[in-house]
C-alpha cells in the first residue's frame, strides 16, 4: 500500500497540517522541519496527491459551501482551486445559501462525484452523519465522526480577543452571534463565555443573526442597549455591519463601542479604522482539505482530524472604554 500523508507526518514528528505545508507552502516552514518532512516522504516513497504525475487520473471534486458571496468562502474556494489545479482536478461548486433543505440536495449531488469537500455544514448532527455514511468527503469547520475534519479553531483568537479587551479596561463584553445552525458559532460563544468568566467580567450573548453586513446592522441597536463596551462578532461581515449600524444611531467605534471581528477578510485592513479581528488559516485549510480528500480517494487513508489555529490581529476598532461608560 502506498505511503500516506499521515504516515509521513508521524515519521517526521510533525502534524498532518505541517506535513501538507511542506508540499504546498514549503517557504513557510523552518528549513530543519522541511528537511525532516521531505526526508520522511523520500524514505516512505510518498508522493503528494495534489502533485502526482500526469499519469494519475484527474478527479472531479465537489465543494459544498453555505454562502459563496461571503468573502471568507471565496478565499477558501480559491485555495481549494489552487491546490486542485496542480493535478488538473476539476472543481464543481455547490452553494447552499444557508438553507438546510438545499444543503441536503447539494450533498446528494456532490456525493455522485469522485469526492467532495463539505464546508461549514448547517444540518443537525444525526441528519449529517446519515447522509455522509458512505460518502467520500472531507468536512471543513465542523467535527463529523467517520470523516477527515479540518477544523478552523478560533478558540485561541477569541480568547486573545477577550484578554485584549479586558487589558484595555472593558468589564462588560458581548458576543454578536451568527446563524443558529452554525457549529462554529456555538464554539465561539462557549469560548468567549469561558474566557469572560475566568477574567471575572460580564458576558452578554446577543440574539442569532445572519452572517452578513445586514445581520450586523440589525444587531447594532441590541448591542448598544446591552450596555457592553466591547463586542466580538461572529465574523468580519457582522462586525462591519455593527460598525455601520452604531454610526447610523449616532455612536462611534471605538469611542462608544470596541468591535472585534473573526476571519480577517481583505476588507478588514482597508477599513477606517482598520478592523481588529481574528485571523484564521483559510488558505491552508483549503489546500490541506484537498490533500486529505485526494489521499482518501487514491489510497484509502484513515480519517484525520486537523486543527488549524487562529491569531488576534489588533487594529483600530478596539480602544479603552470611555470613563463614563
Amino acid at each position: 500500500m502506498a505511503a500516506t500523508l499521515t504516515a509521513v507526518a508521524k515519521a517526521a514528528g510533525v502534524s498532518v497540517a505541517t506535513a501538507s505545508r511542506a508540499f504546498g507552502e514549503p517557504d513557510r516552514l523552518a528549513p530543519s522541519t522541511l528537511g525532516r518532512v521531505l526526508q520522511a516522504a523520500s524514505d516512505l516513497g510518498y508522493v503528494a496527491a495534489s502533485n502526482a504525475s500526469a499519469e494519475t487520473a484527474a478527479r472531479t471534486i465537489g465543494v459544498v459551501a453555505p454562502d459563496i458571496s461571503n468573502a471568507i468562502y471565496g478565499s477558501l474556494i480559491k485555495a481549494i482551486h489552487e491546490q486542485a489545479w496542480h493535478g488538473r482536478h476539476r472543481i464543481v461548486l455547490f452553494d447552499t445559501d444557508e438553507d438546510p433543505r438545499r444543503e441536503r440536495e447539494q450533498i446528494e449531488r456532490a456525493a455522485r462525484l469522485d469526492g467532495f469537500l463539505l464546508c461549514s455544514p448547517r444540518l443537525p448532527d444525526e441528519q449529517l452523519e446519515a447522509m455522509l455514511a458512505d460518502a467520500r468527503c472531507v468536512v471543513i469547520n465542523r467535527a463529523v465522526a467517520g470523516h477527515s475534519n479540518v477544523l478552523l479553531d478560533s478558540d485561541t483568537g477569541v480568547r486573545q480577543s477577550i484578554d485584549h479587551l479586558v487589558a484595555l479596561g472593558h468589564r462588560h463584553i458581548a458576543y454578536a452571534a451568527g446563524p443558529r445552525s452554525s457549529w462554529a458559532d456555538a464554539q465561539r460563544t462557549a469560548c468567549a463565555e469561558r474566557a469572560c468568566a475566568e477574567h471575572g467580567v460580564r458576558f452578554t450573548p446577543l440574539p442569532h443573526a445572519a452572517a452578513t453586513v445586514q445581520g450586523g446592522r440589525a444587531a447594532s441597536a441590541t448591542a448598544l442597549s446591552s450596555g457592553a463596551t466591547g463586542i466580538i462578532a461572529y465574523n468580519d461581515l457582522v462586525a462591519i455591519g455593527l460598525q455601520a449600524g452604531i454610526a447610523a444611531l449616532g455612536r462611534r467605534c471605538p469611542d462608544d463601542l470596541s468591535i472585534v471581528g473573526i476571519d480577517d477578510i481583505d476588507l478588514a485592513s482597508a477599513m477606517q479604522p482598520g478592523l481588529t479581528t481574528v485571523r484564521i488559516g483559510m488558505d491552508r485549510c483549503g489546500a490541506l482539505a484537498v490533500d486529505l480528500l485526494l489521499a482518501a480517494i487514491a489510497q484509502g487513508d484513515e480519517p484525520e482530524v486537523v486543527h488549524l489555529d487562529s491569531q488576534l490581529i489588533v487594529r483600530g476598532t478596539t480602544a479603552p472604554p470611555r470613563r463614563d461608560a
